[in-house]
C-alpha cells in the first residue's frame, strides 16, 4: 500500500496504543441503562479566558462534572454508507442532518478519480441507518480528489462540512504525495455541497506548527469546525504541536469570523483564547488525547462536546463554551471502531434536536469504520447512536428560545409556530413551515405557550427577489425576512416582485428563514 496509508495506519496503531489503557466510560445500571461513570481528573482544564474574546456578561454559576444518564442505544447493524465498486476503503464522514435528509462526505478511493489518491465522496439517506446513495439513486459519487501540483495534488480527505448563510464549507485533509509531515488542511465551498471550487487560492489554511518533530510524522489534518455566535470554531490534529502526546495525539484548537481563518484568528492557549498572527501558531494546548476526532455544540446542555474514540467505542468528552471546565462527565456510545467518529450534526455543527423531547433529551448519533478491511486500511461504515435524557434546558424563555431554535410545531390555531433566531413565527402553512423547520415536532410543546408570537407569514404573503436570486417575505409589519430556497415563496403561493438591490436594503431586516 502507499506510504500515505502506511502513515494513516501508524497514526491509528499509537491512536489505539493510547486507548487501550482507557477504562470503559459506560457502565448499567440494574435497568440496563447506559449509565456514565466517574471519569476522575477533568482532561485539560484551563485557566480563566484571556486575549480578544466574547464581551464578558454576568452568567449563572455553571455545572461541573455533572453525570448524565444515556440509554435509547442503537445501531451497529448493517454497513450504512460504502463507495462503488473499486473503492477499497470508507472512513472519516462528516454528516449533515438536512431536513428529511442524511447528507454524508468522507474518505475513499476510486480508480476512474484522478489523480490515484484519496477522494471525498458524497452521499445521502432518508435516514442516518442509511444506504447513502448519490443524489437519485447510484453509487456515491466523488466530490473532491488532488489537485496536481499544489499542497493537495494526491490526497483529499477527512472532511468536515458546514451551511453557514447559504454556503457550503468543506474543510479536509489534504497531501501532496507520500513525505513526512505532508497533510495540511484546506477549504473549498459550494452552493450545494456537491460541485466544490478550492478557497485561498487552492493553497492550505492551516499547516503543521513544527514545535516539536516526533516519530509520528503526519503532520496536520482531520478538521473538524463548528459556526457559534459568529465564529468558525476549527479543531484540528497536529502531530508536530508542542502540546501533543508523545505519539502525536492531541486535538488544537482555532476560531475565526473569516471562515478561511486568514484573519483574526485566536488560537486556545492555557489561558483560554488569545490572537494569533497565523494558524501555524505554537500549539499551547490540546483539548482531548485522540486523532480523528468530530467536534459539535450542544445548545440543550450549553456545551461542546468532542466525540474521539476509546477502548469502549467513542467517548464524548464535554466542554463550556470558553473551553475553561468540563460540565458534565464523559459518555460513551460504545460498539466497534477503527477511526474517526463522524457526529450526526446540524448544518452549523450543532446537535440536532430530538423530536419527541428537545427539552428534555439529547440524541447523540455517530457514524465509524468498524473494521481493517481488505486493503489495510479502515471501512465499513456503521451507525451507533444513544440519547442523553433528564436534561432540563428550557428553564426560562431565553434558554427555550435558544434551544429549539429551528423547531416548528402546531400552533393553538391549527397553523405552526417556528422558533426562529430568538422570535416564534406563525406560519399559516404546513407545507412551508416543514421546508424552513430543521426539525418537525409532531406535537405542540407546553412551555411555548407563554411566549409571544413576534410575526406571522400568511399565505400569500408578499414576497421580493433581486436579480441575483435571493428571496424573502414582506411581512404585515414591513420587515424583510429571507428565505432560503427561495422556491418556498411560490410554495407559499407568495406573488413574487423583482426589485432592485437598493430596494431590498431598504427594508428593515427580520430573521433569515430556511436551510
Amino acid at each position: 500500500m502507499r506510504t500515505f496509508r502506511q502513515r494513516r495506519a501508524r497514526l491509528l496503531a499509537v491512536a489505539a496504543g493510547a486507548v487501550l489503557g482507557a477504562t470503559a466510560l459506560t457502565g448499567c445500571s440494574d435497568s440496563g441503562e447506559l449509565r456514565a461513570e466517574a471519569a476522575g481528573t477533568s482532561p485539560g482544564s484551563g485557566g480563566s479566558l484571556g486575549g480578544s474574546g466574547e464581551t464578558s456578561k454576568p452568567r449563572p454559576p455553571r455545572p461541573h462534572d455533572v453525570p448524565l444518564n444515556a440509554d435509547a442505544g442503537r445501531g451497529g447493524g448493517a454497513v450504512v454508507a460504502a463507495g462503488g465498486p473499486g473503492a477499497p476503503y470508507n472512513y472519516g464522514p462528516s454528516a449533515m442532518a438536512d431536513g428529511p435528509t442524511t447528507r454524508m462526505w468522507w474518505c475513499s478511493q476510486y480508480p476512474s478519480a484522478m489523480p490515484a489518491g484519496d477522494d471525498i465522496l458524497y452521499g445521502e439517506s432518508p435516514k442516518v441507518d442509511g444506504p447513502f446513495t448519490a443524489p437519485g439513486g447510484g453509487p456515491p459519487v466523488a466530490v473532491l480528489s488532488g489537485n496536481p501540483g499544489q499542497f493537495d495534488g494526491m490526497h483529499t480527505c477527512d472532511p468536515s462540512v458546514l451551511r453557514v448563510d447559504g454556503t457550503y464549507y468543506l474543510y479536509y485533509t489534504g497531501a501532496a504525495g507520500d513525505h513526512a509531515l505532508g497533510n495540511s488542511v484546506g477549504l473549498a465551498t459550494s452552493a450545494d455541497g456537491i460541485t466544490w471550487t478550492r478557497a485561498n487560492g487552492g493553497k492550505p489554511i492551516l499547516n503543521p506548527a513544527h514545535d516539536v518533530h516526533r516519530d509520528n510524522n503526519y503532520g496536520s489534518g482531520q478538521p473538524s469546525v463548528v459556526y457559534l455566535g459568529g465564529w468558525f470554531y476549527l479543531m484540528f490534529t497536529d502531530t508536530t504541536g508542542r502540546a501533543a502526546g508523545w505519539n502525536g495525539a492531541g486535538q488544537f484548537l482555532l476560531r475565526s469570523k473569516d471562515p478561511a481563518f486568514a484573519s483574526g484568528v485566536e488560537a486556545l492557549g492555557e489561558k483560554g483564547f488569545a490572537a494569533a498572527a497565523t494558524t501555524s501558531a505554537q500549539r499551547t494546548r490540546s483539548l482531548v488525547d485522540a486523532f480523528s476526532a468530530d467536534l459539535m455544540w450542544v445548545e440543550a446542555l450549553d456545551a461542546f462536546v468532542i466525540a474521539h474514540e476509546t477502548s469502549g467505542g467513542t467517548t464524548l468528552t464535554f466542554w463550556d463554551r470558553d473551553f475553561t471546565a468540563n460540565p458534565f462527565r464523559p459518555v460513551t456510545v460504545p460498539g466497534a471502531w477503527q477511526e474517526g467518529p463522524g457526529l450526526v450534526r446540524a448544518p452549523d455543527g450543532h446537535a440536532p434536536l430530538s423530536q419527541a423531547d428537545p427539552c428534555g433529551r439529547v440524541p447523540f448519533d455517530v457514524v465509524r469504520a468498524t473494521v481493517i478491511g481488505g486493503a489495510n486500511a479502515p471501512t465499513d461504515l456503521r451507525h451507533f447512536g444513544i440519547d442523553v435524557h433528564g436534561v432540563r434546558a428550557c428553564t426560562d424563555p431565553g434558554r427555550t428560545l435558544a434551544v429549539l431554535d429551528g423547531f416548528a410545531m402546531p400552533s393553538p390555531d391549527r397553523t405552526m409556530d417556528l422558533v426562529i433566531a430568538g422570535r416564534v413565527l406563525r406560519v399559516d402553512r404546513r407545507s412551508v413551515a416543514e421546508r424552513l423547520a430543521t426539525t418537525l415536532g409532531p406535537r405542540r410543546l407546553p412551555v411555548l405557550d407563554g411566549l409571544p408570537v413576534a410575526a406571522r407569514l400568511g399565505g400569500q404573503a408578499p414576497a421580493v427577489r433581486t436579480p441575483d436570486g435571493r428571496t424573502g417575505f414582506v411581512l404585515a409589519d414591513g420587515t424583510l425576512w429571507r428565505v432560503r430556497p427561495g422556491s418556498v415563496a411560490e410554495v407559499n403561493g407568495s406573488p413574487v416582485e423583482t426589485v432592485t438591490d437598493e430596494r431590498w436594503r431598504s427594508y428593515p431586516a427580520g430573521a433569515s428563514l430556511g436551510r
